[in-house]
């Protein structure tokens, strides 16, 4: 055995699971960001959630190449008995998820594994932040900037941290611990967030570590699953509402704030859909307890279509395209910005705090012999409103 092999198996292997229904448009690049990984010790599993496209004929050729690779073919059963199939065949100490039309940076794993061995088995996982890119590997926008550490239960059941499926790590015993993914959401046609009710159920058993740099993109394009906006609202309602069903220890004001900031997630999720009617009922509910939302939501409507229409109407006349071009791509040379600190309000601070303050009671209960995570938690960057 050489140094270099010697190096490979003194490091924990990292499993990477990519389920991957017809997914030949993007497999390819979403494979080869995962091969690219700076972090040696990987075996890449990719279960082909019976698909009918080329998926199966892309990895099986990519595999040659690369003795990592391995497919797992199943029946079509959705994205978290793919995943959980993947757990299952899985050999590595850790789990990383990448779903098929994702993108890593190059140090994502070794970040996250080096996080996470520095911490005691108490810390379960370790998610990275990310930007949101379109089908052409653009980025379009940086996603959110909130993050907080330790025991999060309560802050994530509020505000979500994780953000989606390929940006978190997790230990494979823990995985397994909890149940893995849950396919009942798919099975009632509200499938898209299950990774959401893997996190809480994870989230309220463990401590979470974070990587505050955007090592993700999360691709959005139609067709997609997230591109099902109505789904997606009514998937994130159900989860919020299973976990707080799971968890009645949970303070009254926590689940409030839970299900007041998902509420207004699932607004904007109609609103995308065009869906009038959910959007309205939903409108209905937030403007009981928050009328200022919806108030301002309509205000901040009509001046944007104000200001598009007089946008639009300046550049088309100069002859301009108003449609924004040579978008920065995600790539192995993509230069890591700064994450930007959030808007802060008193009264955001407040509610940050009172929510903090739950997660360390909560800790303390759930482990009275030896309190989870840091006193209280550490918030890198703070959220909006509620």
């Amino acid at each position: 055995m050489d140094r270099g092999d010697a190096f490979y198996s003194a490091q924990p292997l990292v499993s990477v699971v990519i389920p991957a229904f017809n997914a030949s448009t993007y497999i390819e690049r979403t494979l080869r960001s995962a091969a690219r990984q700076t972090y040696p010790a990987l075996e890449i599993i990719v279960v082909n959630d019976g698909s009918t496209d080329d998926t199966t004929k892309l990895v099986e050729q990519i595999a040659m190449t690369d003795p990592r690779i391995r497919l797992l073919s199943t029946p079509n059963r959705g994205v978290a008995a793919a995943r959980n199939a993947g757990i299952e065949a899985s050999s590595g100490r850790f789990v990383a998820f990448l779903d098929a039309d994702d993108l890593w940076h190059p140090t994502k794993v070794e970040k996250q594994v080096n996080a996470l061995n520095r911490l005691s088995s108490r810390w379960a996982a370790v998610y990275a932040l990310h930007y949101i890119i379109n089908q052409n590997d653009e980025i379009i926008r940086p996603g959110a900037s909130n993050v907080a550490r330790g025991y999060i239960y309560a802050r994530h059941l509020t505000f979500k941290y994780i953000g989606n499926g390929s940006a978190l790590l997790v230990r494979r015993d823990v995985a397994l611990e909890i149940g893995g993914f849950d396919s009942s959401y798919a099975a009632a046609g509200i499938g898209g967030c299950e990774d959401l009710d893997f996190e809480f159920r994870l989230a309220a058993r463990y401590c979470i570590e974070v990587i505050p740099e955007r090592l993700v993109g999360y691709r959005e394009y139609p067709g997609n699953m997230s591109s099902n906006h109505v789904r997606m609202g009514q998937g994130a309602l159900e989860v919020v509402k299973r976990s707080l069903a799971a968890n009645p220890q949970v303070p009254r004001y926590a689940a409030r704030s839970a299900v007041a900031l998902t509420q207004k997630y699932a607004f904007w999720q109609y609103r995308q859909a065009k869906s009038l009617r959910l959007l309205l009922a939903t409108a209905w509910v937030i403007f009981q307890h928050d009328p200022r939302f919806i108030l301002r939501f309509i205000w901040q409507t009509s001046r944007r279509i104000v200001k598009r229409g007089m946008t639009f109407k300046a550049t088309t006349e100069r002859g301009e395209n108003p449609l924004r071009l040579n978008e920065p791509r995600f790539d192995d040379q993509i230069v890591l910005t700064p994450v930007e600190s959030t808007e802060e309000t008193a009264r955001s601070r407040r509610h940050l705090m009172r929510l903090t303050a739950i997660d360390a009671k909560l800790s303390s209960i759930h482990e009275s012999a030896e309190p989870i995570g840091l006193p209280g938690g550490e918030i890198t960057t703070r959220p909006h409103d509620p």
